[in-house]
């Protein structure tokens, strides 16, 4: 498992938290907005599928919540009961303070230090990435120096959403009920970590900075192609992959990386696969029970050869985006079979203020394929190869 000091997570399990973006690595799974014309986040796979309506679920979660209100108990565990006791696998309900978090970590923007970490298997955390700027890199920390400790509490062993949150500096505000909502440490607020390179342990304070996430990335092969990963589908994030198209004038061909790539905001995926179709059918999805099509803009690059990389953390709005360029034949698709997320979520607010996020329709490909639960199949199996693979398979496709 791996994560940034991105978005803070909640106190509880999230059991199918929005727009599978995951707090801690990028956070998951989402919901459309109020409109069903043009929805902005993405949603999960439903494994037991409700037995009520979305609407007679929907009210049951908030009766819930009011009727916990007026007993004086927390309104938001009574609104997880009646969550879980829906069936819906991938419904989540937010306090306030959470969806608030949740929503800033869509924009692209996050409050930290601007650490990637990683659980390894013997239980100690590693820093796999340092984002270029940030307090973290000023303190000189590298990638792989071992992150022991954050403000005294000692770090292995723990969730990686949890060394996150400290990262954050998260606390709990008591006033709104048992549960609390999570309030991050504000920028200019100092935090110490105790941190091992080589055998050598030292500690640094660095001051917590707003930051914006670097969910889209270029880099270059030897042979010339152009590597595009993404991380996450933020805002702004289908822009920047147009943009990283457009500007490979000399590319031989393309390679979208999207192992890992929890999910995001749909109309960024949507806005992504622009990049590489021009115009059409992108996918489809019913909300309550209408259909609705979400469509790639004109003027996309359909020459150059493209190859999409995936793997078992590959979901939602990153499944969604690979399905379409399969389906319309415009990528081979390399790694292993994703994740299986494709249902829809929208939110709902409850008396208390919070939020809960409650499933009601799934996307499909444009030849008609769920997701939910199957993932997408690829073209070409591939594991720690998966890039060279690629390569070999675009040196093909270009001749």
């Amino acid at each position: 498992m791996s994560g940034r000091d991105l978005f803070s997570p909640p106190r509880r399990i999230r059991r199918g938290a929005a727009l599978t973006l995951v707090f801690a690595s990028v956070l998951a799974t989402g919901a459309a907005t109020g409109s069903f014309d043009d929805p902005r986040r993405e949603a999960t796979a439903v494994a037991h599928p409700s037995r009520s309506t979305p609407a007679d679920k929907e009210q049951d979660v908030a009766d819930a919540a009011a009727e916990a209100m007026a007993e004086g108990k927390s309104p938001v565990e009574a609104a997880e009961r009646a969550v879980s006791r829906s069936g819906d696998r991938w419904g989540a309900v937010y306090s306030e303070g959470e969806y608030e978090q949740f929503e800033e970590a869509l924009d692209g923007e996050y409050t930290g230090v601007g650490l990637w970490t990683r659980l390894e298997r013997d239980g100690r955390i590693e820093v796999t990435r340092v984002q270029d700027g940030s307090p973290a890199a000023r303190a000189g920390i590298r990638a792989g120096d071992r992150l022991v400790g954050v403000d005294g509490e000692k770090v292995d062993g723990r969730p990686v959403t949890e060394v996150v949150s400290l990262l954050r500096g998260d606390a709990i505000d008591e006033g709104t009920g048992s549960t609390g909502t999570p309030k991050s440490a504000a920028a200019g607020t100092k935090v110490r970590l105790e941190l091992e390179r080589a055998g050598r342990t030292w500690s640094a304070t660095l001051r917590r900075a707003r930051l914006s996430t670097e969910d889209v990335t270029v880099s270059r092969t030897a042979g010339g192609v152009s590597v595009i990963t993404v991380d996450a589908f933020t805002k702004g994030s289908g822009d920047l992959v147009r943009a990283a198209a457009r500007q490979s004038a000399d590319a031989s061909g393309f390679v979208l990386d999207l192992r890992g790539n929890a999910g995001g905001l749909v109309s960024e995926a949507v806005t992504a696969a622009s990049a590489f179709l021009d115009g059409g059918l992108v996918a489809t999805y019913d909300v309550k029970g209408r259909e609705r099509a979400l469509h790639a803009e004109p003027g996309g690059d359909t020459t150059r050869p493209l190859v999409t990389l995936v793997d078992g953390g590959t979901m939602s709005a990153a499944e969604l985006l690979t399905g379409a360029l399969q389906d319309r034949g415009r990528a081979v698709v390399v790694g292993s079979r994703t994740f299986g997320k494709g249902s829809v979520q929208m939110p709902s607010r409850l008396p208390d203020g919070s939020v809960a996020e409650l499933t009601v329709g799934h996307y499909r490909t444009p030849s008609g394929r769920g997701v939910d639960g199957r993932g997408i199949t690829p073209d070409l199996e591939a594991d720690e190869d998966a890039l060279p693979r690629a390569e070999t398979v675009l040196s093909g496709l270009g001749r």
